[in-house]
């Protein structure tokens, strides 16, 4: 009983029929067979097989036959599974963020920087931190040495978050902080210069990153390591059991240096 209602709520959200899927697979094969076939023999494709920008194969038409099976599988913008996208009016409402990501030297020359991208059209901000930054450190930690403001801007205290976006209306922009194991600690500076400023912390717009695999594996500034994980499970994917070992609560408490 619970099977035939499953079946019938099935098809009261069916994109596609049954019968409209085979009729229109049997016209796309004899369209393959017949208008498609001669038109290539004359003229053609200018390669085998197309790609998405993702890397994903693309088909040469699509038909009902490629639809998902419901339409809870779609939905709506703004509403799970979010296929249609993450907010209700997509694009509408606003163009999607435009940034280059811009940091070095002291805040006040970064600052500079963030002026005149935005007079140039620039929507969004992102901001890259130098390696003590990134690191947890401060500029005149003996580490530091040689790194200050090299591949990014020096942020130490809630002065420079100041300077750093000093004349920059946050709640008009977004601001993206590419920075990971001492993300918390800048966004507490940001929010504490939005609080300061007076704005409406629900209009403050952006992201921080919280994925330190990508440090360990690209950009290097990791605070702790990633150590060899040997507890092998069936049906367990690589990648699984070496993001398990990654996140163990022990190696959060780990500095580079100890």
């Amino acid at each position: 009983m619970i099977e035939d209602q499953s079946q019938t709520d099935r098809s009261e959200t069916s994109l596609a029929t049954s019968a409209l899927i085979q009729a229109v697979e049997e016209q796309l094969a004899d369209w393959e067979g017949s208008e498609l076939a001669q038109f290539v023999s004359r003229a053609p494709e200018s390669r085998e097989t197309y790609l998405s920008g993702s890397g994903l194969p693309l088909k040469r038409v699509y038909t009902p036959a490629d639809l998902p099976a419901d339409w809870e599988s779609i939905g709506l913008p703004g509403r799970y599974p979010y296929t249609r996208g993450p907010y209700p009016t997509m694009y509408r409402g606003r163009t999607w963020t435009m940034r280059q990501i811009a940091g070095f030297g002291q805040a006040e020359e970064t600052n500079k920087r963030f002026q005149y991208l935005i007079a140039q059209g620039q929507t969004g901000l992102s901001v890259d931190f130098d390696m003590p930054t990134l690191m947890g450190l401060d500029s005149d930690d003996e580490m530091s040495l040689g790194e200050v403001g090299r591949e990014g801007v020096a942020i130490d205290v809630l002065s420079d978050m100041e300077a750093l976006f000093e004349g920059i209306d946050l709640e008009e922009i977004s601001v993206s902080m590419t920075i990971n194991p001492s993300a918390w600690i800048l966004l507490a500076m940001y929010i504490a210069v939005a609080e300061e400023r007076g704005y409406d912390l629900n209009k403050l717009s952006g992201t921080i990153q919280n994925d330190i695999l990508k440090e360990y594996v690209a950009q290097k500034e990791w605070i702790y390591p990633v150590r060899p994980q040997h507890a092998h499970r069936p049906g367990h994917r690589c990648l699984l059991r070496r993001t398990h070992g990654a996140i163990q609560p022990r190696e959060h408490q780990r500095l580079p240096h100890q």
